[in-house]
């Protein structure tokens, strides 16, 4: 692998992986292929963060009638620290980055791409969850964007496998060209 290249983490929080309503049961079992890449790599790692409006009424849009529903999810209800990347993710910040957003795709705003264009990065290796939703949203704003994008299949979590499944399927079979899947060891073995 000889292009330049971003570990691009997606939403691997404490809020995720702690006793909270949107808790991911798979986000034990992925972690450990997500903590050895960032670990490897954490100079070329950018962990994502999901961060959730102070409460429903700062939200925008349908993001209201959202927050609403999860209102104890709301910065006003959650502990702060809860939205905060697994510790030993963050004990690799810096180097590893931190980047907030406040929707599914880390995309909306232009500032990662941005960021990323400035460094001239090609290639973007995503893990993270959850598969069906954010992490999709990154890989699909990625192929709008024109990246190589490569999924590490066991570095992938949801919070439901029958969306996990098919999503993993959509993205195989649908983005054969824009998107490349393998397992961890596999591409570790590439970097090496």
């Amino acid at each position: 692998m000889t292009d330049n290249w971003i570990h691009l983490c997606v939403d691997m929080q404490r809020m995720f992986a702690e006793d909270t309503p949107w808790h991911v049961e798979w986000m034990d079992k992925v972690s450990p292929a997500v903590i050895e890449l960032s670990t490897c790599y954490p100079e070329r790692t950018i962990f994502t963060r999901f961060v959730p409006p102070p409460n429903p009424a700062a939200a925008r849009g349908m993001w209201r009638a959202y927050y609403e529903k999860w209102w104890m999810m709301t910065g006003e209800h959650l502990h702060r620290v809860l939205v905060d990347v697994l510790p030993e993710l963050r004990r690799l910040v810096p180097p590893a980055r931190v980047f907030d957003k406040s929707a599914y795709s880390p995309w909306v705003d232009g500032r990662l791409d941005g960021q990323l264009q400035s460094e001239r990065v090609r290639t973007l290796v995503v893990t993270g969850g959850e598969t069906d939703v954010c992490v999709s949203a990154a890989i699909y704003g990625a192929i709008d964007l024109g990246y190589r994008v490569i999924l590490l299949k066991d570095a992938v979590c949801s919070g439901a496998d029958v969306t996990h499944d098919a999503s993993m399927k959509l993205l195989g079979e649908r983005f054969s060209v824009q998107l490349e899947i393998m397992e961890t060891a596999a591409f570790l073995s590439q970097v090496r």
